[in-house]
C-alpha cells in the first residue's frame, strides 16, 4: 500500500487550524489556569447565537418593548377608570329617556257579554285591560273586590260600612258615630255637648270652661295660683275607721273608748267608770300614716268633757286624748276629731 502522497511527515507535528474539530483533551490533566484559558478559547472559537455579534439573533417586537417600559399596575388602573367612565356615561343616557308609560288596552262589553256574566261566573278581559261601563249599575247581589277600590266621585252608602280600617285624609262629616275605641294623635276640637261614659287621662288635661260631673274620683287635687275652693254643700270625709287602744286605768273600773270615723275625722265617745285617773284615755291609730307629724284638732262634746283639762299627743301614725286631772266617774261624753297633714 503506498502512502498519502498529500500527507507529509511533518504533518503530526504540526498544530491543527482553527476551523478544524480538534480532540478533546483530558481535563484532568490540566492546571486550573490551563482550563480557564482552553474554555475561552473554545468560546472565542464557537460564538453564542445570542451574542449581538451574531447577526441571525432574534429581534425583540416594539409591543413587548412597550410593556417592559410601562407600568403594568398603572395600566390596570387606567383601564379601570375607563371602564367606570363609560357605565357612568350609559347610565346617565338612559336616566335622560323618558319612562315608557304602560298602554292599557280598553274593550267594550257587549250584550252578549252581559248575558254571559248574567248567568254564569265568567271572566272579562284581563288584569291589563279596564271595563268601562257608560251607563248606570245595580248589582244585586255581594259584591267582591281583590285589588284596591279608586272612586272618582262621592260615596254614598245606605247601609253600613264595616272595614278593619278607615283612614281618612281630609275633612269628614259625621251625622253620628259609635266608635269603641279612639285614638287621637293631635288636637281635639268639640263644639257641641260631649257625652262621655269613660274617660281615662294618661296626661295633663285642661279646662277653660266650668266641668260638671256627678262624681268625679282622683288621687290628688293640687290649686295653683290664686285658686279658690268653693263647696257650696257638705264635705264627707270617707275612709277606714282607724284603730283604737284604750287605757282602763285612766277610764277607771267598767270603763270604755270606742271611735266612729275615719283617719281624717270623726267621734272618740268615752264612758268612765270608776275611779278614773289623769292620763291618755285612748290612743288612736291611723290605717295610712302621715308623711310628717299630724295635725290634730279636737273639740269636746259633753259635760264630761268639759270638766276636763284636755290635751293632744300625736305623730305621724295617730294621736291621743288625754286630761290632766281625773274625769268625772261613771260619765259619758265624747271628743270629736278633725286630722290635717
Amino acid at each position: 500500500m503506498e502512502p498519502d502522497k498529500n500527507s507529509s511527515p511533518d504533518a503530526a507535528s504540526q498544530p491543527p487550524k482553527n476551523d478544524e474539530p480538534q480532540a478533546p483533551v483530558d481535563a484532568l490533566s490540566l492546571t486550573p489556569d490551563e482550563l480557564q484559558k482552553e474554555q475561552s478559547e473554545q468560546a472565542a472559537a464557537n460564538p453564542s447565537p445570542s451574542t449581538p455579534t451574531d447577526p441571525t439573533a432574534k429581534k425583540v417586537s416594539p409591543l413587548k418593548k412597550f410593556f417592559k417600559k410601562i407600568n403594568v399596575y398603572l395600566l390596570i388602573f387606567i383601564i379601570l377608570v375607563v371602564v367606570a367612565a363609560a357605565i357612568a356615561a350609559v347610565n346617565y343616557l338612559n336616566s335622560q329617556k323618558a319612562p315608557v308609560e304602560p298602554t292599557i288596552a280598553s274593550q267594550e262589553l257587549t250584550e252578549d257579554a252581559l248575558k254571559d256574566l248574567a248567568n254564569t261566573d265568567a271572566s272579562v278581559g284581563s288584569a291589563s285591560q279596564t271595563l268601562t261601563i257608560q251607563g248606570n249599575a245595580i248589582i244585586s247581589g255581594q259584591t267582591l273586590m281583590r285589588g284596591n277600590l279608586n272612586v272618582a266621585g262621592n260615596i254614598q252608602s245606605g247601609g253600613s260600612i264595616q272595614g278593619p280600617s278607615l283612614t281618612i285624609s281630609g275633612a269628614s262629616n259625621l251625622g253620628q258615630a259609635q266608635i269603641n275605641s279612639l285614638q287621637v294623635a293631635t288636637n281635639v276640637a268639640v263644639q257641641g255637648s260631649t257625652t262621655l261614659r269613660d274617660l281615662n287621662v294618661a296626661g295633663t288635661s285642661s279646662f277653660s270652661g266650668p266641668i260638671t260631673a256627678s262624681q268625679i274620683t282622683v288621687t290628688r287635687i293640687i290649686m295653683s295660683g290664686n285658686a279658690v275652693l268653693q263647696i257650696p254643700n257638705h264635705i264627707s270625709f270617707t275612709g277606714a275607721s282607724p284603730s283604737r287602744t284604750a287605757n282602763a286605768s285612766v277610764l277607771g273600773s267598767g270603763g270604755t273608748a270606742s271611735i266612729n270615723g275615719s283617719d281624717t275625722t270623726g267621734t272618740v265617745s268615752i264612758n268612765t267608770g270608776n275611779n278614773p285617773t289623769p292620763g291618755c284615755f285612748v290612743r288612736v291609730n291611723f290605717q295610712q300614716s302621715f308623711s310628717n307629724a299630724a295635725h290634730v284638732l279636737i273639740s269636746p262634746v259633753g259635760a264630761g268633757a268639759g270638766a276636763t283639762d284636755y290635751y293632744v299627743d300625736r305623730n305621724n301614725s295617730g294621736f291621743s286624748i288625754c286630761t290632766v286631772n281625773a274625769s268625772p266617774a261613771n260619765q259619758a261624753f265624747a271628743f270629736d276629731y278633725f286630722v290635717t297633714n
